[in-house]
């Protein structure tokens, strides 16, 4: 019995406590943690045979908390609109304009921007995503 309350004791602390940690969402953990719990799974299976049922169900719960943290979503980078709103002195900056910039210069300058910075032209997409976000907050104040 005290094997089963470990088990449980332990699963808890994998959902409640390891569960948000960015250590679990990268991808090599990930597949570690998958291969730990098969691995789990068949020795609670050849010690459940052997009649060791109490350990076999606390093997088995440990298994099911490795499975279920591997199937934790990877971890993503973070967007330009995650970071916050941008300023209208941050966009003007970012695309070059004055306070007196049009409609049409402001699709103007993000044109000629992003035919630079452009991840199919060799610019990267955080740049992309903030000269997306300049010319947002400028056409729609």
């Amino acid at each position: 019995m005290s094997y089963l309350v470990l088990g449980a004791l332990f699963l808890a602390f994998l959902v409640y406590i390891v569960r948000p940690s960015p250590v679990l969402r990268r991808a090599g953990t990930r597949i570690l943690s998958s291969t730990v719990s098969i691995g789990l799974f068949a020795i609670a299976a050849f010690v459940g045979i052997r009649g060791a049922w109490g350990k076999a169900v606390v093997l088995v719960l440990l298994g099911a908390g490795l499975a279920l943290s591997a199937r934790l979503p990877a971890r993503r980078e973070p967007r330009a609109s995650d970071q916050g709103r941008m300023g209208l002195k941050e966009a003007r900056d970012m695309l070059g304009l004055g306070v007196e910039a049009t409609p049409a210069d402001i699709r103007q300058a993000h044109r000629r921007l992003m035919q630079r910075a452009h991840p199919d032209k060799g610019g990267t997409t955080g740049l992309a995503a903030q000269l997306n976000a300049a010319r947002d907050r400028l056409l729609k104040p």
